[in-house]
């Protein structure tokens, strides 16, 4: 039966969704056919799909499509997988243990509210404008939210659960394996979604900045020659590239913490 309304009501979700982005593409083909606004500023959508078609073969400035949303994609990869190898761990032994806590929790606090772009010229200047320095902003920009959720996991698991597992004999490394980290997994798991996201918006900010491919700088450069067509296709592919980042956590997150839903 949970299984069932569960389904209905993604169903339900994706209906209305799919409803909301029919009526906005409605809409901008409206205003493109009736020419309310000059193809400069809101260009038709047979425009945007002609540049889609001419970026993705002919190219844009020495890259086809591809190999912009390439470039941009193998950094995020590069600073986010970084960010969750020591986010995660670091999060869940600041939960565990209150003396990594007192320690660590100063200099963690006062680099979280930091936005990334404030320090990235620093790390231009230490790493150079190359990738090396892209790929570590997007380290810093992710880390924050995966170590605060992995956090607050530890600090939300019931404490007559690891009671429970004591009293049946769990020694401290069954205890962490069996109780302690899969009741942190949707905690975790929703940090893995944020950080993603700060970093994937980092990213764009970062390939504006300094950069000389991307889906980031193609939007910067096509602005500059005011290929608004271009532009709007550049962002069009931003954000489906980023619904299909979440989707793939969510798909993941599905499949290894099947109970979740049961909580």
């Amino acid at each position: 039966m949970f299984l069932y309304m569960q389904g209905k009501k993604e169903l339900l979700s994706f209906g209305l969704g799919s409803i909301s982005i029919l009526g906005v593409f409605l809409i901008w083909y409206l205003v493109g056919e009736l020419e309310v606004v000059s193809e400069l500023f809101i260009p038709h959508p047979r425009s945007v799909w002609r540049a889609f078609l001419e970026v993705s073969t002919d190219g844009y400035r020495g890259g086809t499509l591809l190999v912009h949303l390439g470039s941009s994609l193998g950094r995020l990869i590069g600073g986010y997988f970084a960010a969750v190898f020591l986010g995660v761990p670091l999060g869940l032994l600041i939960g565990l243990y209150p003396k990594a806590r007192i320690l660590l929790n100063p200099l963690f606090e006062f680099y979280r509210p930091l936005p990334p772009l404030a320090y990235y010229s620093l790390l231009i200047l230490w790493l150079g404008i190359g990738e090396l320095s892209k790929i570590t902003l997007l380290f810093l920009a992710a880390l924050p939210p995966i170590i605060m959720n992995a956090r607050a996991g530890v600090e939300n698991i019931p404490l007559h659960r690891i009671d429970a597992a004591r009293t049946l004999g769990s020694r401290p490394r069954g205890l962490f394996f069996q109780v302690i980290f899969p009741s942190c997994l949707p905690f975790i798991f929703t940090g893995l979604r944020v950080g993603i996201g700060f970093a994937y918006t980092t990213l764009i900010s970062a390939e504006i900045v300094a950069a000389v491919n991307g889906i980031g700088w193609l939007v910067l450069d096509a602005g500059r020659f005011l290929r608004t067509d271009i532009l709007f296709m550049a962002v069009i592919v931003m954000g489906v590239t980023g619904m299909v980042l979440d989707l793939l956590l969510r798909t993941l997150e599905q499949k290894l913490i099947p109970w979740k839903g049961y909580q």
